[in-house]
């Protein structure tokens, strides 16, 4: 268990279908690339949407709760920044898939290798054979 600032990161199943859950956004994605780099201003990105003031502050705070933002209030501003552990998370997430799927794929080209190869001149039995 990693304890991220005030929040906690857990690799449950729940945890992960809402990590999963506040990347499928596209504006929550774009947040999260915007603050990666450092801190931004809530009130900077929302200027950049299409969207009220308070929707953007609703993405963060899904970002925020499920630990891929941290946030931090400096007077009246608030900033936003990446949690490189939230991230992380998400990537051992992928990780984990996708050897669950080369595995899978694995089983399959064995078993494939291991039929015995059909002789294409010998006949199968058919009405013409």
């Amino acid at each position: 268990m990693f304890c991220i600032y005030n929040q906690m990161v857990v690799d449950t199943e729940e945890n992960i279908n809402e990590l999963f859950r506040a990347l499928a956004d596209p504006t929550r994605r774009d947040i999260l690339r915007r603050s990666v780099g450092g801190e931004a201003s809530v009130s900077r990105l929302a200027e950049l949407y299409p969207m009220s003031f308070a929707a953007v502050q609703k993405h963060v705070a899904v970002l925020d709760r499920v630990g891929l933002v941290v946030k931090e209030r400096r007077g009246r501003e608030q900033l936003v920044r990446a949690n490189p552990e939230g991230v992380r998370q998400a990537r051992r997430a992928l990780d984990q898939l996708e050897m669950a799927w080369r595995k899978r794929v694995d089983r399959m080209s064995d078993l494939l290798a291991a039929e015995p190869a059909i002789d294409k001149d010998k006949p199968t039995g058919g009405k013409d054979g």
